[in-house]
């Protein structure tokens, strides 16, 4: 396959074309219509020797081939040299981007790519290209980091399904209910892990299917209080729900704010001991609607408070819940969910040992529709 011409080439190909024409129009010009122009007003001038008619001609034609030979001289290299400029102006951001897609093609995305401040146009392009190879990179590193996540969250539930499969087999363990409710337990455990990475992809990806609709924050955390409290009860956690006179209006996806709350309130449930409490509070301030998740749990230190909406994270990594019931992805779903709603999630903590606050912002209806 033989090798396609460069940009460069062919800008200057198609210069040399446009010089070209335009060169043969003006020899075309000086050879036929010029002198019969010339003779013309030979004639009309009164001129009727055919000596002097001969002579003028004569000269007109020397003169105007000095002067047409010249033009053409000077057209032709002021021509070239502009063109070489705008070319190469124009095909080195272009190069320069062809090589940088070549490394990004081979997986690395810390290219540098130059600023082409040639025109708007190479500018907005090369900054476009950037952006994407840096996005490329957080997602590539976002990927990488999820499958080690992953992989970690997997082997304990794998693990113990494997030791009681050949604890049976050897005779260790015995085939009774006991064995069965704690292998089903860790197959229910992987069926969260895998439904709540559906939920992740999906509102990483902008694709949840929301169904917005002008809803009252205080019925929603009245519907996810009441779907909690059962569990509370009986873990022996107080739960309380704190409601403002004022209205709450929303434009939201009830259940999809339903969900929220609920991992919320399953968090709260999993770092607060018995006899604690877990406290909803919903009230509008300043053209916001605030839902409040408040515990009297284990708190979370001050350098990890944005860190808990990560994947997998644990404030205390060393530890997983008793029961296996966290896949680690419920505030991370959570926030994803509220930053579909253009609203925020934020974790407040004292320190360990002093509670933690999650609170959901979330624009009230009013002010989103003016």
């Amino acid at each position: 396959m033989s090798a396609r011409p460069r940009l460069a080439t062919r800008l200057m190909q198609a210069q040399v074309l446009v010089v070209g024409v335009g060169t043969l129009t003006l020899l075309v010009s000086a050879i036929i219509v010029a002198p019969l122009l010339f003779h013309d007003h030979l004639i009309r001038a009164g001129v009727t020797d055919v000596d002097v008619q001969a002579h003028a001609e004569e000269a007109f034609a020397s003169a105007f081939a000095i002067s047409v030979a010249l033009a053409a001289v000077t057209a032709l290299l002021a021509a070239g040299a502009v063109s070489w400029f705008m070319v190469r102006r124009v095909s080195r951001p272009v190069e320069d981007l062809a090589r940088s897609a070549e490394v990004v093609a081979t997986g690395r995305y810390d290219v540098d790519v130059p600023d082409a401040s040639f025109s708007s146009e190479l500018h907005q392009l090369s900054e476009s290209f950037s952006d994407m190879a840096h996005r490329l990179g957080e997602t590539e590193a976002t990927r990488s980091q999820l499958l080690a996540d992953l992989a970690h969250e997997l082997r304990t539930p794998l693990a113990t399904i494997e030791a009681y499969i050949d604890g049976m087999e050897d005779g260790i363990l015995q085939h009774d209910a006991a064995s069965w409710s704690t292998m089903r337990d860790q197959v229910d455990r992987l069926r969260r892990l895998a439904s709540d990475l559906r939920e992740v992809a999906a509102a990483e990806e902008h694709a949840l299917g929301l169904e917005p609709a002008a809803i009252d924050a205080r019925d929603v955390a009245q519907a996810a209080v009441s779907a909690a409290s059962p569990r509370f009860r009986a873990k022996a956690v107080e739960l309380h729900l704190d409601q403002g006179q004022s209205p709450c209006p929303v434009l939201a996806d009830s259940m999809r704010i339903q969900q929220v709350l609920a991992n919320l309130l399953d968090n709260a449930l999993r770092h607060t001991p018995p006899d604690g409490s877990v406290t909803v509070t919903t009230r509008s301030e300043d053209h916001r609607v605030l839902l409040s998740i408040t515990d009297t749990g284990e708190g979370i230190p001050q350098d990890e408070l944005s860190s808990v909406f990560e994947r997998f994270h644990r404030v205390d990594a060393s530890r997983v819940s008793a029961d296996g019931s966290g896949s680690g992805l419920g505030l991370t779903i959570a926030r994803a969910i509220v930053s579909e709603h253009e609203g925020t999630l934020r974790a407040v903590s004292a320190g360990r040992g002093r509670g933690t606050t999650m609170v959901v912002d979330l624009p009230m209806l009013v002010a989103a529709s003016r």
